[in-house]
């Protein structure tokens, strides 16, 4: 029945005593509704740029399908009035938007990264050393599943930028492989600058230094790797 000795939810120092039961569940009952809070506001985030990128994604599909259905002599400017002016807007509006979630999760990718090698480092460390320390298989199976979670993490925004860069390659190819030979010589080289404009691929950052690639999320393994060797070598 001693409140004071018991452990709490989160490793905590409190400024005050806790030597009533009623203190003990106010302060464990914020502590749950913390890590609560937190969970949500991280889960929003990262499922907010999934479906931004799904929506972006889906919105090139369209213009792909534009793109190949509409330069023809029988369908042209009938097939859903889809004109030159439409594929234009459309491609600015991708491009405008895909900037936009660029704006938003760049400062966000540079701070889950730096924070996630670090977790993963210390977290590589602590599950290494502890197969051999005696009792340590609860403090394995913890950081097992907490490592699996950061670099679970890392991978959902580095297979976001994957996705985004291979959505965008597909603008370049659809305007090259439509019936452009049976267009005005005009129209020709608007397909021509829309096929240069295709080139910068649409990609989000990590913090404008570095793009979001599966390659990315390779090197950074690679680097966690590297920094537990250095951890061990100085243990």
């Amino acid at each position: 029945m001693n409140v004071s000795a018991r452990e709490h939810i989160l490793k905590l120092k409190l400024p005050f005593q806790i030597d009533t039961f009623p203190i003990y569940v106010c302060v464990t009952i914020l502590e749950f509704f913390h890590i609560i809070t937190c969970g949500c506001g991280i889960s929003t985030i990262n499922s907010l740029i999934i479906t931004l990128i799904l929506h972006i994604g889906g919105q090139v599909d369209i213009l792909y399908d534009w793109l190949l259905k509409v330069f023809s002599k029988n369908t042209m400017n009938t097939v859903n009035r889809i004109t030159m002016k439409t594929l234009i807007i459309k491609h600015q509006q991708i491009i405008m938007f895909s900037e936009n979630i660029e704006n938003l999760y760049t400062y966000i990718a540079l701070m889950l990264f730096v924070s996630d090698i670090i977790i993963i480092c210390c977290l590589g460390f602590i599950i290494i050393t502890s197969i051999s320390t005696p009792g340590g298989a609860a403090i394995l199976v913890k950081s097992i599943l907490f490592y699996i979670m950061m670099n679970l993490e890392a991978f959902i925004y580095c297979f976001a930028g994957e996705y985004l860069n291979a959505k965008s390659k597909l603008i370049g190819d659809a305007a090259y492989n439509s019936l452009w030979y049976d267009i005005t010589i005009e129209k020709k080289r608007m397909i021509l600058f829309m096929i240069l404009r295709s080139q910068k691929r649409l990609t989000i950052t990590i913090g404008k230094i570095m793009d979001l690639s599966l390659e990315r999320f390779a090197s950074i393994v690679k680097v966690s790797a590297s920094y537990i060797s250095v951890l061990l070598a100085m243990n």
